[in-house]
């Protein structure tokens, strides 16, 4: 299922910073998809999990974890950022070149991006979202997907590339989160 959208006309970052804040949205190539309502309870708990691993995992390196709602924006060039229009919100987003972050959020390919797929958004995730991510240059990707009872698998397959890390992540990174994070998690 794809998420709606917000209508038929090719909008900007400098539009979608002027809609009001009641209701959330994403942008991919100009095309304005509406957010879902609030995350589940158990989608929050996840998402909370993860992010303080990962957070602690990271302590004294240079990159940091952001949670939604962190607006990364992805320029095709070098167009300023008013003109770029392609804007997500991944669930979790780990970055690595500070110079990549300002008081808006993230412009350009965070390291390592992880997405808590729902049934209302697996597919705009799964498809959608994760050609963004391959066309920006996010070198690892993780979806974690929930069954009908509640549990969760994580694939490996999953990745944008290969490896779930990036150069620019502490050594061992992979080591201390993914595997023993998505095992405590998807078991």
């Amino acid at each position: 299922m794809s998420l709606p959208q917000r209508d038929e006309q090719h909008h900007t970052y400098g539009e979608y910073l002027q809609w009001p804040d009641d209701r959330r949205y994403e942008l991919i190539d100009g095309v304005a998809y509406a957010m879902t309502p609030a995350p589940t309870r158990r989608h929050q708990e996840v998402l909370l999990e993860i992010a303080r691993q990962v957070a602690n995992a990271l302590l004294h390196h240079a990159c940091k974890a952001f949670i939604a709602p962190f607006d990364v924006r992805l320029p095709k060039g070098d167009e300023a950022d008013e003109q770029v229009d392609t804007v997500v919100q991944p669930d979790l987003s780990v970055v690595c070149d500070p110079d990549k972050l300002d008081e808006r959020g993230c412009r350009g390919a965070p390291d390592w991006v992880v997405e808590v797929l729902s049934p209302a958004t697996a597919s705009h995730d799964h498809k959608l979202k994760r050609a963004v991510y391959e066309r920006a240059g996010v070198p690892g990707l993780r979806h974690l997907t929930w069954g009908r009872a509640g549990t969760c698998s994580e694939n490996r397959r999953e990745y944008v590339h290969v490896s779930s890390t990036s150069a620019s992540l502490p050594p061992k990174f992979s080591e201390q989160v993914p595997a023993p994070l998505f095992n405590s998690l998807c078991h």
